[in-house]
């Protein structure tokens, strides 16, 4: 009969490889990101227990899933499991845990960098990965701040990033503050996708007649596209914005789309990464932290 002498969520604590035990920051860390490190979970003897805080976490990501963020209570996801509430407290503190260790949760899966790829290359898939992540699972732009301590997979990622950031000759607090500048591109490209997403489909559902929660898959690809918010917005502004009103953006679109010579590529998500890490080279070069072959 196996005994359970581990913590949860976390199967071991974690000291990070050549750190002694003891060292570090001498702030103590919040109970909560200590036990999302499993460091603070208290040990209990006895048969290891059916339910688990990782089950508890996996309903609750497919709870939000299904029907977003505000759908996940401590109930519904006791309910899900098919436990009590009060089996549910005895893995997870309460919801504002719960939030916590879904957003560790859904950071598992890295993006495949081989090694060897460029900087570049690195951070454009490193980026783009955040980016789709949060387009699939939109309740992640939703949960609070205060949900988003540092995780063992959050960090994983950010480790991930400073390898790829590994060549450069740069100082880690530069180099950590790429990586936030790039997160903020995350947060803002998502967001933006999500938002004109559920805009459109909701002009569907209402042009159509239909209840307000009919599934998206049953509504017209084509509909959906044609209703996005910025599907039309460079043609409103060529033929709304009259010279007298807004005379910069007339000059600018009075021959548009004939003087276009350079469009940016219809993947708007790659576009924008491409801008953000071009001002990332130009950074890197000011700083003499690339080579002279450019790469």
């Amino acid at each position: 009969m196996s005994t359970d002498t581990t913590p949860e969520p976390a199967e071991q604590p974690q000291t990070p490889p050549g750190q002694p035990d003891g060292t570090g920051p001498a702030r103590e860390l919040p109970a909560v990101v200590q036990r999302l490190w499993g460091a603070a979970a208290p040990r209990r003897r006895g048969p290891r227990p059916a339910l688990s805080a990782a089950q508890i976490v996996q309903a609750a990501m497919d709870l939000a899933d299904a029907e977003g963020l505000a759908a996940v209570s401590m109930a519904r996801v006791a309910d899900a499991v098919g436990y009590t509430p009060m089996a549910i407290y005895r893995h997870v503190s309460g919801k504002e845990e719960l939030l916590v260790l879904m957003s560790d949760a859904v950071a598992a899966e890295l993006p495949d960098i081989p090694d060897g790829t460029g900087w570049r290359a690195g951070l454009e898939r490193w980026t783009r990965a955040q980016i789709e992540l949060g387009i699939a699972r939109p309740w992640m732009l939703e949960l609070p701040l205060s949900a988003a301590p540092p995780g063992p997979n959050r960090v994983r990622w950010l480790d991930q990033a400073f390898g790829v950031l590994r060549p450069l000759d740069l100082p880690p607090d530069e180099k950590l503050a790429v990586v936030g500048l790039l997160a903020q591109h995350v947060l803002g490209e998502a967001r933006v996708h999500i938002e004109s997403r559920r805009a459109a489909v909701q002009h569907v559902r209402r042009e159509a007649g239909l209840p307000e929660r009919t599934p998206e898959s049953e509504l017209d690809p084509a509909a959906i596209e044609a209703a996005n918010p910025y599907a039309d917005f460079e043609t409103a502004l060529a033929r709304y914005a009259d010279p007298q009103t807004y005379p910069n953006l007339f000059e600018a679109f009075a021959t548009w789309p004939e003087s276009s010579t350079t469009a940016p590529t219809d993947d708007d998500i790659a576009f924008g990464i491409a801008v953000v890490l071009d001002g990332v080279e130009a950074y890197f070069r000011r700083r003499g932290a690339l080579p002279d072959d450019r790469s």
